[in-house]
């Protein structure tokens, strides 16, 4: 093969096109997708909805209810990216994201202003609603609300016959929409526990008080990560975790495990690890790409040439060499060498 004879110059660079027309217009790309802020609305003093009018590249066509973007700022010239649930998309193509102030980009994201524009993904994420017309269990702790709101828009939406709704929080976010929505469909059975007054967790003896026959039921998590776990472990119990589905904010590693040496082969570089491989990685300098630090996006996505490792989110161990992994989601079990 005349490898000469295939190759193709770039002639024009997408990043130099997008330098040249931001210059013109903040929100005009050649493909990134570029919102602007129209409001920034405080729901509670920790929790922001905030609204982003994106540019023609967006494929709003392409949004499921209870996906996410992936959400790019600049801070002190430094670039941070987070992925935040899509509550909904208006008939104008705006978007309502929820932010609650947590972090870099949170804080970033709460201090915007009409007008400012920022880089955003396109729609990512499984986290959607089951098509058949099952009763659905949805259960939200905290900023979790704002992926499981979206959820019950679709459940509404699809008609479905019995939606049950356990919502957790120390604040009154989305409390009286829900409110209200249950008063205005009679399919709704909504379940409020201000955690300030009473200190209840998720427990199988509190679904079968409220809920029941959840063999019958898609049941939708999203939440406090001890929340998560508990349901993963109630679910497991009844034989149920087929009927699960769940959002992660933040993977929990297992803090059980020892730190193992992990080696990037192509780099030359060695650390231990003690938490998730990008963790780990960038604890000791290292600056590996990534992006949403959830498992959605698939940007830290490597090959595994050799050792074992543990999927955070799902417990699968995966014993294999010259595998996919995600470094955000991956825990190492044993030595590890990856292509990086």
């Amino acid at each position: 093969m005349n490898i000469a004879a295939n190759y193709q110059p770039q002639w024009i660079r997408e990043d130099f096109v997008d330098f040249i027309l931001e210059k013109v217009n903040p929100m005009w790309t050649w493909k990134k997708v570029k919102a602007q802020v129209t409001s920034v609305t405080a729901i509670t003093p920790e929790l922001y909805q905030i609204c982003l009018q994106p540019n023609s590249n967006f494929a709003a066509h392409n949004f499921k209810t209870g996906q996410s973007v992936l959400v790019t700022v600049v801070v002190a010239g430094v670039r941070y990216q987070r992925s935040y649930s899509v509550m909904q998309i208006d008939a104008q193509g705006n978007l309502y994201l929820g932010v609650k102030v947590q972090g870099v980009v949170s804080r970033a994201m709460s201090q915007l202003h009409a007008g400012d524009v920022i880089e955003i993904s396109q729609t990512q994420g499984e986290f959607c609603l089951h098509q058949d017309q099952s009763a659905a269990l949805l259960i939200a702790s905290g900023s979790g609300i704002t992926a499981i709101y979206s959820l019950l828009q679709q459940a509404i939406k699809q008609q479905l016959p019995q939606i049950d709704v356990i919502y957790f929080s120390r604040d009154a976010a989305f409390h009286q929409e829900l409110q209200s929505l249950a008063d205005h469909h009679p399919s709704i059975h909504y379940h409020h526990i201000d955690t300030t007054q009473q200190k209840q967790h998720l427990t199988v003896d509190l679904l079968n008080k409220l809920i029941g026959d959840l063999e019958q039921k898609h049941t939708y998590l999203c939440g406090a990560s001890n929340m998560m776990q508990a349901a993963k472990t109630i679910f497991a119990e009844l034989n149920l975790s087929d009927r699960l589905h769940m959002e992660y904010f933040q993977p929990v590693v297992d803090e059980t495990l020892e730190a193992q040496p992990v080696t990037f082969l192509r780099s030359q570089q060695a650390f231990e690890a003690n938490t998730n491989l990008l963790e780990s990685a960038e604890q000791a300098g290292l600056r590996p790409a990534h992006g949403c630090r959830m498992g959605i996006c698939n940007t830290c996505t490597c090959t595994k040439i050799s050792g074992s490792t543990k999927n955070i989110l799902t417990g699968e161990i995966d014993h294999g060499n010259n595998t996919q992994i995600k470094l955000c989601v991956s825990q190492a079990i044993s030595p590890v060498t990856i292509n990086l």
